[in-house]
């Protein structure tokens, strides 16, 4: 029998794990607002800045499945320390490059960092908090670092280039990193992987890590190339070649890198879905809200920053505060609806702002609106982790996470291609360049809302509803009816 760690020692434990994945997500934000002090400095071109940030993604979301297995075959406490340690120095060697190559190569060092460490967090969290209701509690907390970090990242990566430099933006991992190792080596309990022979599919995970990778490149380079290219069209085919041959390998392996019963569950792969298509419309929401405020209402980086902050503060507000009990009343499902209609109401309203928007008038509505994330989010969470086994804990938080990144850059792809295309239509048709700008951005908020419906529907007829508790006298005598789950 398995003596679980004490409350005190597993909520010092989810501190660290919440400090590692704010961390990883503060990262990915923080290097776009010093984007144009990188140029200066470093000689950029405008197609090679863009590897500033693809270098990162790359092997973020490439790495993800294939670390999370291996974090339950070596154990997820020994891959966690290795991944936040290749982090934190690789974040030191990107603060001191003086060149652009030296620069790109040591993001893709971060990226292969965080992918390791970031992939076994969830892993680690369920089988820390095994109740269901500190469980839920866990994840709101977790979902609160997550929702803030974006955010913090806009705000201090302004704040850093600007009264420093842009070497800061990096160099403030390092204290970061450091502490979040030492306070993990007593916080994260100890644990023995399964062993490499338990699945070590190695065709597996270069079919599995090269359809990731090229998939993730294939998304970040559309913008370029465009969606019906041959660049697009030829690596998009062999990706989705490698990724079906690596499904079609787990189905006949006899020890398969990724067990296809994970998958089975009705909510895990309903949430899988959501998680999607909700990731592609409010990831990309970030990107194409602060495009329309930094070009058409002309704010500055770190006052878009700032006035988008309303929304992160609300949604970690919902997570922290309302979403474990609301979730523990009325259970994940009906919660996450209930966030995904806020959220569908943000998008619509946004498809209305002028281009003189008022900020009180027009904007804080939509980030008001946008709390409801706080619901979707540690919802999701819990939905796609809850059939996780403690041998495959870590597949399946790496998994999630994998399903999480490919959203992000799909919808930051897609949205971002379909509202320049509608801005250049309007230009041709005579618009000014601010009335063409904010009609390509209204398209783009429309097919989020649109994405985000689509997530409501899949949670109504796929999401099974939470069994029906018994009366409280139900202990008492034998019932003769049955109930449906």
């Amino acid at each position: 029998m398995t003596v679980p760690a004490p409350l005190r020692s597993r909520w010092a434990a989810l501190g660290v794990l919440s400090a590692t994945m704010l961390m990883t997500i503060l990262d990915g934000s923080i290097v776009t607002v010093a984007m144009p002090a990188l140029q200066d400095d470093l000689g950029f071109t405008p197609a090679g800045l863009s590897w500033t940030m693809n270098a990162y993604l790359i092997p973020l979301g490439g790495l993800l499945l294939l670390a999370g297995r291996l974090g339950d075959l070596i154990g997820r406490r020994t891959l966690f320390l290795a991944g936040n340690a290749l982090f934190t120095a690789a974040s030191v060697l990107a603060g001191a490059a003086t060149t652009s190559s030296l620069l790109i190569a040591a993001r893709f060092l971060q990226g292969v960092g965080s992918a390791l460490a970031s992939a076994v967090v969830l892993g680690i969290l369920v089988t820390l908090f095994t109740d269901a209701r500190e469980r839920t509690k866990a994840i709101g907390v977790f979902s609160f670092t997550g929702a803030a970090g974006a955010s913090i990242g806009q705000v201090l990566g302004g704040v850093l280039t600007d009264a420093l430099s842009w070497h800061w933006i990096f160099f403030i991992n390092l204290p970061i990193g450091v502490a979040t190792i030492l306070l993990a080596l007593p916080a994260l309990p100890r644990d023995r992987g399964l062993g490499l022979a338990a699945g070590a599919d190695l065709a597996g995970a270069l079919l599995v890590t090269a359809g990731l990778m090229l998939g993730i490149y294939t998304i970040v380079k559309v913008e370029s190339h465009g969606w019906i290219s041959a660049h697009t069209l030829g690596l998009g085919a062999v990706s989705l070649a490698l990724l079906a041959g690596f499904v079609a390998r787990q189905a006949r392996a006899a020890t398969p890198l990724m067990p296809l019963r994970i998958l089975r569950s009705r909510n895990v792969a309903g949430a899988y879905a959501v998680q999607l298509l909700t990731l592609s419309a409010m990831f990309a929401f970030q990107v194409v809200v602060a495009l329309y405020m930094q070009k058409v209402l002309g704010y500055d980086a770190l006052g878009t920053g700032l006035a988008m902050l309303p929304a992160a503060v609300l949604i970690g507000a919902v997570s922290l505060l309302a979403s474990a009990r609301l979730s523990n009343r009325f259970g994940e499902r009906a919660v996450l609806m209930a966030g995904l209609v806020l959220l569908i109401g943000a998008m619509a309203w946004l498809t209305t702002v002028p281009v003189d928007a008022d900020y009180v008038t027009d904007l804080l509505p939509v980030f008001v609106l946008i709390a409801g994330g706080g619901l979707v989010l540690p919802s999701l969470t819990g939905l796609g982790m809850s059939s996780a086994r403690p041998d495959d804990a870590g597949l399946a938080s790496g998994l999630f996470t994998t399903v999480q990144q490919v959203g992000m850059a799909l919808g930051v792809a897609v949205l971002t291609t379909l509202a320049a295309s509608r801005t250049e239509t309007l230009r041709l048709d005579g618009r000014d360049a601010a009335t063409a700008l904010t009609g390509g951005y209204h398209l783009a908020f429309g097919v989020s809302a649109g994405l985000l419906v689509a997530a409501l529907a899949v949670s109504a007829l796929v999401l099974r509803r939470p069994p029906a508790a018994p009366p409280a006298d139900a202990a008492a005598e034998p019932s003769t009816t049955t109930v449906k789950a």
